[in-house]
């Protein structure tokens, strides 16, 4: 069963009487920071297929993962737009 868009309203554009609404759902940005992942040059491991979007402290984030931990984590601006991090929340941390 597909997943729920996520709706998040770019705050930028209400200033100019526009509104725009960026919807995406789990399963693509999931499959964009994979893609991101193995563009990277340090992308040595396969993530596991349980990697996802989780939510923390109100932002979302896509956390790549396997059997020895986090491989990386990119979070998931307002636009759409995906972040790697070099640095994460510890919550984030799969073990």
């Amino acid at each position: 069963m597909p997943k729920a868009a996520k709706l998040t309203v770019d705050k930028k554009a209400l200033g100019n009487g526009k509104l725009t609404v960026v919807a995406f759902d789990d399963d693509d940005v999931t499959r964009r920071a994979f893609a991101a992942y193995f563009r990277s040059p340090d992308s040595r491991d396969q993530p596991s297929g349980e990697s996802g979007v989780r939510e923390h402290d109100g932002k979302s984030y896509v956390v790549l993962f396997n059997v020895n931990g986090t491989l990386a984590v990119y979070r998931i601006r307002n636009d759409g737009m995906l972040k790697r991090l070099r640095r994460w929340p510890e919550a984030l941390n799969v073990d």
